[in-house]
C-alpha cells in the first residue's frame, strides 16, 4: 500500500449563530461594563445560538462552507471527526448527526473532547488516520453552543463565551513537506477542576439536587487558567518552531485560541512575534471554546492573510487540562 507523503487542508469554513450579544447586553444582566471587559478579555460582542439551536445546526453550515471551498463532495469523504463539549446528546454522537445531514453516506464518525483544545487534537486525529493510509479525506469539525452551559449570573464568567463552528477538509497529499505538517498533544489531568462542569454525568448524574446547586453550568478558576494559558502558550510557540526547524520570521501568522487578549500578547510578544503576526477576532466572537481556533484559521484564510507556502501556528489550551499545537503549510 502506497502511504500519502503528507496531509493538506484544502478548504475551511465556519458559522455562528445570527443573535450578537453585546457587553452592553451584559451590563443589564450583571454588574459589569463595557470598558471592564474589554479591559480584561478584549471581547466585544458574542453569538449566541437561539433556544433549540445545537452545535450539529452550526456544525453542519459550517461543513457545508469547507466542502465547497475544498472542492470536494460529502461522498468523498471518509472520516467525521467533531471535537465538541457541548454535544447535542450523549448518545447517538454529534458526529452521527453531522454525517447524516451532511450524507457523507461513506464516512465514518464520531466524537472527540479536548475542550478548547479540541480542533488542534482533531487536526492531529486527521493527520495520522490520513498518513497511514486508513482514508484519503476526513471532514473535522470544531463546534460549541458553550452559552447553553455558561451561568449568567457569575459576572466573572458568563461574558467569555459565544457559540460557533468551524471546519476543515483535510486530504492526502503525494507532496511532501505541506500541509499538516506537524501536531503536539499536551494532558495534565491534575488540573481538571480548574475547568469543570460537575453535573450530568456518571460521577453525578442529573437530579433536582445538581439542577439547584447549579453543576451544569461550567466552573472556572480564572487566575490558575490564566497562568497555565501563558505559560503554556509559550511552550508550544517555542517547540513547533523548534521541531520545524523554523525561526519566527518565517512564519506567517499565529492563531492562537481566541481566550484573551492579555493573554494573548504576553506569550506572544514574548515570543518575539509582532502584533501583525497574530491573528485577532476575540472582539467579535468571545471564546467559542474548541471551534475558537477552527474559525480562526478559516477567517485568516478567506482575507488572504495566508497564501501558498505560507507556515502558520496554530495553538490552543483547554479543559482537561489539555494543550495543543500545530504547524500548517498552506
Amino acid at each position: 500500500m502506497n502511504r500519502p507523503a503528507s496531509a493538506k487542508i484544502l478548504g475551511t469554513g465556519m458559522f455562528v449563530p445570527e443573535r450578537v450579544m453585546t457587553n452592553e447586553d451584559f451590563a443589564r444582566i450583571v454588574d459589569t461594563n463595557d470598558e471592564w471587559i474589554v479591559q480584561r478579555t478584549g471581547m466585544k460582542e458574542r453569538h449566541i445560538a437561539e433556544l433549540g439551536q445545537a452545535s450539529s445546526d452550526l456544525a453542519v453550515e459550517a461543513c457545508r462552507r469547507a466542502i465547497e471551498n475544498a472542492a470536494v463532495t460529502p461522498e468523498d469523504i471518509d472520516l467525521v471527526i467533531c471535537a465538541t463539549i457541548t454535544a447535542d446528546n450523549v448518545l447517538p454522537s454529534t458526529a452521527c448527526w453531522i454525517q447524516d445531514r451532511l450524507g457523507c453516506k461513506n464516512a465514518g464518525a464520531f466524537d472527540l473532547t479536548a475542550a478548547c483544545s479540541g480542533h488542534l487534537y482533531a487536526l492531529s486525529q486527521a493527520r495520522a488516520t490520513i498518513l497511514s493510509g486508513q482514508a484519503r479525506t476526513v471532514l473535522v469539525v470544531s463546534t460549541e453552543c458553550l452559552s447553553k452551559i455558561t451561568d449568567y449570573s457569575d459576572r466573572n464568567t458568563c461574558v467569555l463565551f459565544g457559540d460557533g463552528a468551524g471546519a476543515a477538509v483535510v486530504q492526502a497529499s503525494d507532496t511532501p513537506d505541506t500541509g499538516i505538517i506537524y501536531t503536539t498533544l499536551y494532558a495534565d489531568g491534575s488540573g481538571g477542576e480548574l475547568m469543570l462542569l460537575p453535573g450530568g454525568g456518571s460521577r453525578r448524574p442529573p437530579s433536582h439536587e445538581t439542577v439547584d446547586a447549579r453543576q451544569h453550568y461550567m466552573q472556572i478558576r480564572g487566575r490558575e487558567v490564566f497562568k497555565f494559558a501563558v505559560l503554556k502558550m509559550e511552550e508550544l510557540i517555542d517547540e513547533c518552531l523548534k521541531e520545524c526547524g523554523l525561526q519566527t520570521s518565517q512564519v506567517q501568522l499565529v492563531i492562537p485560541h481566541q481566550v484573551n487578549t492579555r493573554i494573548i500578547d504576553a506569550a506572544t510578544s514574548r515570543m518575539g512575534f509582532p502584533p501583525e503576526k497574530v491573528f485577532l477576532n476575540i472582539h467579535k466572537y468571545g471564546n467559542t471554546g474548541g471551534a475558537s481556533v477552527a474559525i480562526a484559521h478559516d477567517e485568516a484564510r478567506r482575507q488572504g492573510l495566508l497564501g501558498p507556502g505560507d507556515v502558520a501556528v496554530l495553538i490552543a489550551f483547554g479543559g482537561g487540562l489539555t494543550w495543543a499545537g500545530a504547524v500548517i503549510k498552506h
